[in-house]
């Protein structure tokens, strides 16, 4: 190293003899003056930039790196990770390197996999985050199970609301799952909703009837824009876990299973009827899903905030701030992002 760093000090010094700019010879060699000034200082041979490649003392050889490796590849160590080989072999008086090394050979000779029989955890990425700012841009649905008096013979009940308003948007109660059915299901909500093609994102969980042919065929063909929760994240699909809770805790839940298929359709016709009437939803502002629904939740909401800035004006002693907030919700957000960020607003149609 000594003797070609004398060279390049040679080869610049006779360039700037004969007329060549310092810097720019240091430039063509690669290095910069300030570089050049440190070599020619007495006694300081040795390379003092900060990151310079120099080979560690300690570095392995050929023969180590393969030991490893070999070491690894055995059939008793095989399945395992480093972390696991490492402990082993000391068990057996035994010090190859470190787990560090292990981990680092390995996945320079392209062998740091998945090393055991069972498959590995899949990553799924996280659904987009959407958002809504009015009805009809955003559903959600999903299947539950009713219980019948036939032990272990269930009725399906699919259910599809519009996370904006809260409303349910359509529901049907079925004998089985399928994917034909959930397709049906869709016809009629947009002809009732008038819902135009890329208007609707459509949640749903990972079921077969959700991601079955016919569903998606009819999906498209409607113009409606599938969205999935990831596998077994029922936090994905926030919305329809909550209906469902709120449909089995009502205190008219029947407490005996239901004896057919009509006597299950007329208890859901009634749920669903209390719940878009009547039901004053604490997420929009207490006004029923039906209202925020047609838009009538805005003046519902404007009257309420008169009638608090009234009596807050005939008695404010008994105000100490600012009236209850009768603001309508203007954004609802179906798996957003921390700090609300990468949100996707769907546009109006």
């Amino acid at each position: 190293m000594s003797c070609e760093r004398d060279e390049i000090i040679d080869l610049i010094t006779e360039a700037h003899v004969s007329g060549a700019r310092q810097f720019e010879a240091c430039k063509i060699i690669g290095i910069t003056d300030r570089t050049l000034q440190r070599w020619k200082q007495p006694g300081n041979a040795a390379d003092g930039r900060i990151d310079a490649d120099h080979a560690p003392a300690n570095q392995l050889t050929q023969m180590e790196r393969q030991r490893i490796i070999q070491t690894a590849n055995k059939s008793e160590y095989a399945n395992l990770p480093p972390s696991k080989i490492v402990p082993k072999l000391a068990d057996e008086g035994v010090y190859i390197a470190s787990e560090s090394t292990f981990y680092r050979v390995l996945k320079q000779a392209n062998q740091l996999q998945h090393r055991q029989k069972a498959k590995p955890d899949r990553q799924v990425k996280k659904p987009r985050a959407l958002m809504a700012t009015q009805p009809n841009q955003i559903y959600t649905w999903d299947i539950t199970y009713l219980p019948t008096r036939v032990k272990g013979i269930f009725l399906y009940l699919y259910l599809v609301m519009d996370i904006y308003s809260r409303k349910i948007v359509g529901w049907q109660v079925h004998r089985q799952e399928s994917s034909t059915l959930a397709g049906s299901l869709m016809i009629d909500i947009c002809q009732h909703e008038g819902i135009k093609a890329d208007q609707v994102t459509l949640h749903s969980d990972n079921g077969s009837p959700m991601k079955g042919a016919t569903m998606l065929a009819t999906l498209q063909e409607l113009g409606v824009i599938p969205s999935f929760s990831r596998p077994s994240v029922s936090n994905d699909n926030p919305y329809s876990e909550s209906l469902f809770r709120t449909l089995k805790y009502r205190p008219e839940y029947p407490e005996k299973p239901f004896a057919d298929m009509l006597s299950a359709r007329v208890w859901v016709q009634g749920f669903v009827d209390w719940y878009n009437l009547e039901h004053l939803h604490s997420a929009i502002q207490f006004v029923t899903p039906e209202q925020r629904h047609r838009g009538e939740d805005i003046e519902i909401l404007a009257k309420r905030k008169r009638v608090y800035e009234q009596a807050k004006s005939n008695k404010p002693e008994r105000w100490s701030s600012e009236t209850r907030n009768w603001n309508p919700v203007a954004r609802v957000y179906l798996n957003p992002e921390k700090q609300e960020q990468g949100v996707v607003e769907k546009k109006a149609a």
